[in-house]
């Protein structure tokens, strides 16, 4: 199974609030943004996204967004090794994903593109 860490979630509250902070004072270009909810800025080799309680997979934690090719057996390798479910695997409208919590409590979210159809 490859896995690589792709992006970070980060909570707010104000969406335009937070894309004036991390673009306007550290300088991170705006990628995407998806309404009022939930927007993506360049942090370099990784993604900062930034979303309120409607797209935030665990609001008010800082989540890890990890890339891999089996969002299934990444999801029970992380519940066999003493994490949690928080939201089993599932497909979205663009990629598979999968909410846990590591085994000390730290959320992640496992993703992979869906095949092109």
């Amino acid at each position: 199974m490859s896995n690589e860490v792709k992006m970070i979630v980060l909570s707010t509250d104000n969406l335009d609030e937070s894309i004036e902070f991390y673009s306007g004072t550290l300088g991170m270009a705006l990628k995407f943004r998806d309404g009022a909810h939930f927007a993506a800025l360049d942090g370099g080799g990784i993604t900062v996204a930034l979303a309120t309680s409607v797209d935030h997979p665990i609001h008010g934690q800082v989540v890890v967004g990890i890339k891999t090719d089996d969002v299934d057996a990444a999801a029970k390798a992380v519940e066999a090794s003493g994490g949690g479910i928080v939201t089993q695997a599932y497909n979205d409208a663009h990629e598979r994903r999968a909410v846990v919590y590591d085994n000390k409590g730290n959320g992640l979210v496992f993703y992979s593109p869906l095949p092109k159809q």
